[in-house]
């Protein structure tokens, strides 16, 4: 045979031999990263080829699925209420990709979870039909959530304190995530993104902000845990006013009739008296309260429930004045609502905290479950001494106190208020925040709730926990435990 011949034979075999392990290294080891890559089209094409499973709330579907009118995408999302449900199902957008519920569970829903698949259709590859996913939402509390905080920018949520189940995710402004569903929704995108209200971010749980004295209620869990009090009703050594530590600047009550000087814990509550938990925090010193702090929740990176919450934040590093003033949820402490929700959801249930969640759990296209999410997994946070002496405490400030909207026939209910600064020397609107439980004891129900409003357009002189935040903490409560 000719050397030329033989030569480009061989490297023929060699190029065809190169192919072949290409081919066979791209569908051994990148078939998964190339079918998640988001620019392939194929992927979309294929999820969007038929209707998607549903997320559920209360046994109905607060999604849905459309044929469309051309293009090779067959199927768009839909939803029911969307700007009610978007902070727990996010979206599912043919351009723009998917989150929250939508997207943590996207294979459950389009069908490509290996779970859905039985052996018999997995071995001849058959490809199985979507799943749902059940969530643990209260539409009755959701609504009257949503409906409270009206054109006010803020969030609440609503715990079970038992069981950990999240029963409303609440944030305003809103959007329907079906404006951006299909794939030349681009101009709907901008807006949204673009909107200076941000209506896409989940204040809920995405939003960590000053908690101001709703935070209160870490520090006098750290105190009566520490021992430094030993009841809510001993006698703190408190002054009135109260100079900041290695500073000369004076800390004053908004109330100068207020009877905060060596108030109690409980009357430091009633009055929500800064100088008491001030020095309270100075007392115990940043590390223990910081312990406290993170006991609760604070300071955890990885609080899922699914969906990631960002982490509320408890600082380090403070000198004592900075101390001081953490100890009235200033400086730079930040919290979500979720977070100061599960505070009040502790000292419910008696120091136990349950693990939020909002899926309670994921079936097949059969109904059969694929997941489920157990309630009750707690956590000792407090005592049950300490959480029942600060409930009651929390009762005074409800029935005799700055919490006094928070009130509901029947029922017992317990609450702090808040209003924090807002801007280089409170410069802006402050503020008002509400952390609160509830309990039925003809029914057994209970409820923790937390809200804040960022904005309402009140006056300044009007922003208050009790004015604007307790109201709609009253009305999601009574819905919980109607």
């Amino acid at each position: 045979m000719n050397k030329t011949i033989r030569h480009t034979a061989v490297i023929c075999l060699a190029l065809v031999f190169a192919l072949l392990v290409r081919a066979t290294w791209v569908q051994a080891f990148e078939a998964k990263a190339l079918a998640d890559d988001t620019y392939n089209r194929r992927t979309a094409i294929a999820r969007y080829a038929h209707p998607l499973g549903d997320i559920i709330v209360a046994g109905s579907p607060v999604t849905g699925s459309r044929r469309t009118e051309g293009g090779d995408l067959a199927y768009e999302r839909t939803y029911k209420d969307g700007a009610l449900y978007a902070p727990v199902t996010g979206y599912s957008s043919q351009a723009f990709g998917a989150t929250q519920l939508e997207g943590i569970y996207a294979d459950v829903l389009d069908g490509t979870d290996s779970r859905l698949q039985n052996p018999l259709d997995a071995l001849m590859g058959k490809e199985a039909a979507p799943g749902d996913v059940l969530t643990t939402i209260d539409p009755d509390v959701q609504r009257a959530g949503y409906a409270a905080l009206g054109s006010a920018k803020g969030a609440a949520v609503a715990i079970d304190p038992k069981t950990g189940r999240v029963l409303a995710v609440v944030s305003t402004p809103s959007y329907d995530p079906a404006r951006i569903s299909g794939a030349g929704d681009g101009a709907a995108w901008k807006e949204l993104t673009g909107d200076a209200e941000k209506p896409m971010v989940n204040r809920a749980l995405r939003q960590p902000l000053p908690p101001g004295s709703t935070f209160k209620l870490v520090v006098a869990a750290a105190a009566l845990e520490d021992g430094l009090y030993g009841s809510v009703d001993e006698a703190t050594e408190s002054p009135d006013p109260y100079t900041l530590p290695t500073t000369s600047t004076v800390l004053r009550n908004e109330s100068a009739s207020a009877p905060c000087a060596n108030a109690s814990i409980r009357t430091a509550l009633r009055y929500s008296c800064n100088t008491v938990f001030a020095k309270m925090a100075d007392d115990l010193g940043q590390r223990k309260v910081r312990a406290m702090a993170e006991r609760f929740g604070f300071d955890d990176s990885a609080q899922d429930m699914p969906v990631r919450a960002s982490a509320s934040v408890y600082p380090s590093g403070m000198d004592r004045a900075q101390t001081a003033l953490s100890g009235i949820g200033q400086y730079d402490v930040t919290a979500t609502p979720l977070q100061m929700a599960m505070v009040s959801a502790a000292l419910a249930n008696d120091g136990l905290s349950a693990a939020p969640h909002m899926v309670s759990k994921v079936v097949d296209a059969n109904g059969d479950t694929v997941q489920s999410y157990p309630d009750g997994d707690t956590t000792r946070i407090v005592s049950a001494d300490t959480a029942r002496q600060l409930r009651s405490a929390m009762v005074t400030v409800v029935e005799d106190g700055t919490g006094t909207n928070a009130k509901i026939d029947g029922a017992e209910v317990g609450g702090k208020t808040g209003t924090a600064q807002h801007g280089v020397a409170n410069s802006r609107t402050p503020y008002a925040w509400f952390t609160s439980y509830a309990k039925d004891a003809s029914s057994g129900k209970e409820v923790a709730v937390a809200v804040v409003v960022e904005d309402s357009g009140a006056a300044r002189s009007e922003v208050s926990g009790n004015g604007l935040a307790a109201p709609i903490a009253q009305k999601m409560m009574k819905a919980a435990l109607k």
